[in-house]
This record gives C-alpha cells, sequence and structure tokens, in this order.
C-alpha cells in the first residue's frame, strides 16, 4: 500500500551548530587584543571551534534531559551517596577542565589572564550552563585554600591538573578535584548568619584543627564534588556557641572512610538540570576549620566576590547564545511573504537583543580585567571589582529571562519545545539572578560597599564621569548619580534597585563608547538612556537614529 505524504517539510530551520564562538564574536576578538591576552587567543580558538561542533549542542540537550540521579544505597544496602550523571555531563565536564580555566587566573602569571578565563568561561556557557557550577565554585575557593599552607600543599597539583578525573574516592587517590559550596540553610536563605550548623572540635581545635560538623544544608551545590567549603558555628567544650567559621568538608574522610554528608534529596529545579543541587545532613561530618574562628562569613564572601563574577559572565553567554541563534534563524526564516530578518519590527528586536548581549559582555570582560589589576595593588581596579561585580549580578543577571523570553518569541512554536536551544535558555536564566545572593542582597551589597569605602566610591564615579565626557545623557547621569548617592544611607536603600540600576546602565553605555563602534554606543545610549528610554519592551523604540544593519552585521557576520 502506498504511503500518503500529507505534507512536505519547508521553511523550517535548524538551530546554528557546527560554529567557531570566538571567530563569530567580533567584539570579544576586540576585548581580547585590547586586554592583552593574545598570548591565550590560540588555545581559546581551538576551543571556541570545538565547543561549537554539533556535538557538544547534543550533549548540552542530552545532559538536560536525561538529570543526575541519586543512589542513596548499594545494592545490598550499604550507604552510598553518590549521584550519577549522563556520560554527556562527563564529556562537557572533561572539556572544560582539559582547557586549564579552572586555574588559569592563578596558576599563570601572564597579562590578561583574566580576560582570557572569563573569554574562556563565556564562551563555553554559550552552549551548556550547568557544568560551570562546579567550575565556577573551585576557581573561587583556589585563593581561600591558599591561604592555608597545610591544605593548599595537599591540593595544589589536583586543582591545577588539566584531566578530569569523575571517580569517587579519596582525595589522595584523586588526579584532580572539583569544590562546592555549602552555606544556604532553610530558615536564612542569603541571610547566613542565621546558620545552625554547629562544629565542635575533635581535640584543641583552632586554624587548620579538626572538627565535626552536624547540621543541615538546604542548598548544598554539586554533592558529587571532592570536598565542600561549609559555613558553621563554632561550638566551645562546655557547649556554648560562638561565632561562624568555614571549613574544609572532604567526601571521603582521611582514613578512606565516607564522610557523613548525607544526600537526602536532589532539588528539582526550574533549570540548570545538568547539575545536581541537594539537599544534605551533615551526621558529624569531618570537616578541617580555614582561617580564623569566628571569621566565616567574610572568608565565604570573598568567595562569593569570584563567583559573582561567574554570574556576570554566565548571564552574557546566555544573552550571547540567545542573540546569534535568534539573528540565524530569522535571517532564513520566511513570514508574512519575506525574510524575518528584512522586516523592520523583527529587525529593531534582534538589534534590541544584540545590544544588550555586548554591552553585557563588555562590562564582564571589564569586570575580569579589574580582578587581575586589583591583585597587582590598583586602586581603580578594586573599586570597580568591589562596587560593580554585585551591580553588574543584579542589573545583568535580572536582564536575562526578558532577553531569553523575547529570543523564544522570535522562534514563536518552534521555540517554546523542550528540544529548542532557546527554551533551555530560558529556563537557565533565573538562576544567576538567585545564586550567591539575590537581586535585593546585590543591590544593599552595592551600597554597603560604597558606604564602607568611600574612596573607592569616588574613584569610580569618577572614572564613569570621565569615560562620559563629551556625551551630555551620560554626563547628567553620571552627576545625578554621584548627587543621589550622597544622601544619608536610609534614604538609599529604598530606591537601591534604581540606583544600581543606573550605575550598570551608565557603565555599560561609558564601556561600549570607549570600546565598541560609534553606532553601538549610539544604539545603546538612544534605546536606554535617551528620549527611547522609557520603552518597556525589547525592541520599542524609533530606529531613525540608529543603524540597524550594521549592529545586526556586529552581533552576527553574515
Amino acid at each position: 500500500m502506498q504511503a500518503l505524504d500529507t505534507h512536505d517539510v519547508f521553511n523550517q530551520v535548524d538551530e546554528l551548530t557546527g560554529i567557531n564562538l570566538l571567530q563569530s564574536d567580533v567584539a570579544l576578538q576586540e576585548a581580547l587584543q585590547r586586554q592583552q591576552a593574545q598570548v591565550f587567543t590560540p588555545a581559546l580558538d581551538r576551543f571556541a571551534q570545538q565547543l561549537g561542533q554539533k556535538a557538544n549542542w547534543e550533549h548540552a540537550e542530552l545532559a538536560n534531559r536525561h538529570t543526575p540521579e541519586l543512589q542513596r544505597f548499594d545494592a545490598r544496602g550499604r550507604v552510598q551517596d553518590s549521584v550519577e550523571f549522563h556520560p554527556s555531563w562527563h564529556s562537557l565536564m572533561a572539556l572544560y577542565r582539559e582547557q586549564g580555566l579552572i586555574s588559569l587566573p592563578f596558576e599563570r602569571s601572564d597579562k590578561g589572564r583574566w580576560s582570557a578565563w572569563a573569554a574562556g568561561f563565556y564562551l563555553h556557557g554559550q552552549v551548556e550552563q550547568g557544568t560551570l557550577c562546579p567550575a565556577t565554585m573551585t576557581t573561587a575557593a583556589i585563593p581561600l585554600l591558599q591561604k592555608e599552607p597545610q591544605l593548599w600543599s595537599q591540593l595544589q597539583a589536583q586543582l591545577y591538573s588539566h584531566e578530569y578525573d569523575a571517580r569517587d574516592v579519596p582525595l589522595s587517590q584523586k588526579k584532580s578535584i572539583w569544590i562546592g559550596m555549602g552555606m544556604t540553610e532553610k530558615q536564612g536563605g542569603s541571610d547566613v548568619r542565621a546558620n545552625t550548623t554547629v562544629a565542635r572540635p575533635i581535640h584543641d581545635g583552632g586554624r587548620g584543627g579538626e572538627y565535626l560538623l552536624r547540621g543541615h544544608k538546604w542548598f548544598f551545590s554539586a554533592p558529587m564534588c571532592d570536598a565542600h567549603l561549609v559555613v558553621a558555628r563554632m561550638a566551645a567544650p562546655n557547649g556554648e556557641l560562638g561565632g561562624h567559621a568555614c571549613f574544609f568538608v572532604p567526601r571521603w574522610r582521611p582514613d578512606g572512610s565516607k564522610n557523613p554528608v548525607r544526600i537526602q534529596r536532589l532539588k528539582d529545579k526550574v533549570g540548570n538540570r545538568s547539575n545536581s543541587s541537594s539537599e544534605v545532613e551533615l551526621q558529624d561530618a569531618w570537616g578541617i576549620l580555614m582561617g580564623e574562628e569566628g571569621r566565616g562569613i567574610p572568608t565565604i564572601i570573598e568567595m562569593a566576590s569570584y563567583t559573582r563574577l561567574n554570574c556576570v559572565l554566565g548571564s552574557a553567554a546566555i544573552f550571547r547564545t540567545a542573540v546569534v541563534q535568534s539573528i540565524a534563524y530569522a535571517r532564513q526564516r520566511s513570514a508574512f511573504g519575506k525574510i524575518l530578518s528584512d522586516q523592520p519590527l523583527m529587525r529593531c528586536v534582534l538589534a534590541d537583543l544584540a545590544l544588550e548581549s555586548e554591552a553585557s559582555m563588555q562590562l564582564g570582560m571589564h569586570l575580569a580585567q579589574a580582578y587581575e589589576r586589583e591583585a597587582e595593588g590598583d586602586l581603580l581596579a578594586r573599586a570597580w571589582k568591589r562596587i560593580m561585580t554585585p551591580a553588574a549580578k543584579f542589573w545583568i543577571c535580572k536582564r536575562s529571562v526578558e532577553i531569553t523570553g523575547e529570543a523564544m518569541e522570535v522562534f514563536g512554536g518552534n521555540g517554546y519545545v523542550q528540544e529548542s536551544i532557546v527554551s533551555r535558555l530560558f529556563r537557565e536564566a533565573p538562576v544567576n539572578s538567585i545564586w550567591e545572593g539575590s537581586g535585593n542582597v546585590m543591590c544593599l551589597d552595592v551600597l554597603r560597599a560604597m558606604g564602607r569605602e568611600p574612596e573607592a566610591t569616588r574613584l569610580l564615579l569618577q572614572d564613569l564621569i570621565n569615560m562620559a565626557a563629551g556625551e551630555p545623557t551620560l554626563t547628567r547621569l553620571a552627576q545625578s548619580l554621584a548627587q543621589r548617592l550622597s544622601a544619608e544611607p536610609d534614604a538609599l536603600e529604598p530606591q537601591a534597585r534604581r540606583l544600581v540600576q543606573d550605575l550598570a546602565l551608565l557603565a555599560q553605555a561609558c564601556l561600549l563608547r570607549q570600546h565598541a563602534p560609534a553606532y553601538m554606543a549610539t544604539g545603546f545610549i538612544h534605546t536606554r538612556l535617551g528620549e527611547q528610554s522609557g520603552a518597556m519592551v525589547v525592541g520599542a523604540f524609533n530606529p531613525a537614529a540608529i543603524d540597524l544593519s550594521a549592529i545586526l552585521q556586529r552581533a552576527l557576520p553574515a
């Protein structure tokens, strides 16, 4: 019997794969050149070529569809507390580890190392985000562990290793290791000072001493990491509780037994599905005190200063993929008798997405450079790092939900199915706003940093005023910000979101004006800060003063 062909498939466009993610990104190439990262560019180019291959987009889809599974016991009832991952997860983890990006900012001394690390993280995040969670925490743990000589001597080689080792075995047997974090408890959330987990000394205690930790962690990131940095309250021998401290808690004890960090369940998250987040009970888990007693929160906050930069870069990576996929799709898909990318309203939407994407990348890369320069004693760089990192995390991560929603609309129904790349971006988008401090926490941290470091605030605002010189809209905003920020602290808190939003927008506009073609800066200022800035949705502006063609060509060369 002859098959019935009901239709031919036409005017359907596959999502873009098989692309060199660096060679197609003119703005990122310029940033690496400007920030003196040329020595790292060949390796990044090879990584970008490999990442963009179709097989890795398929790995990303599979790792998020076949989510991690908790194995609490083995076949005979012995406690196992392990998490099984799809092979695609391990493939992507190995790919990232092999680039040496985990330790690059600390292992190398070349100029541009932080920029190269940021670019590598940004490139990987364009394909898959969940694998970057353990990578983020491991990199951020390195500067903390370097301050603990005994621990560092034991772990340095494994942290600097470029070889992926997925085995669940004691630290002494591992070729490379991953480090996680254990801060959040259900009664406190971002308020770490509300934590009730208790640490009791085994012997004399003190820095580098052994402790047993008992408590419950509501979000325990990546439980299969080889060790976690955990915040707990100190307990004196008489039972009296002291301040919080930070502890190094491995999965295995030194005697070769499994450390009793009992995984209660894996979180069923909206996005970030490839990565495991867990709820655990610490049942007298063995740990080593890091830093001084009672200084655990400042210790872990230092780690968070690095992971917040990762959130900025991760969201910028989401923007980049959303823009590239949207432009590539619109250039091939037709509707109402015309190619989508030729239709005036769609061109406004695509150009607006492209402006958002580059502005986010420029700010993220500038911050990465500030981390490098701050380590060399640059006071202005310290101001950017301390004040602008939480500001950028607030604004860029907050924007990701709207941007990915717009990208999904470009695809229409094809974007609103699980197999779609942009639907995964949309599910992924909220996590960076929530992880390492939600929006309000970031805004309050900006105000706190400004209050504690008035000289840094002055340096930052003066730098922005200098960059804004000659552009009336930016100059007015910079001067307005300086005036508004001089108010009393009680008056600042209710308007913190608007202040931080304006600070981030000003920084992005200034950086575009300084480093991008004039049509990019003009477009950004016109749509975000000029007369058109009252628009509430992407693409809702008068395009008469904007070079849409140039913006789209820069975002993705045809």
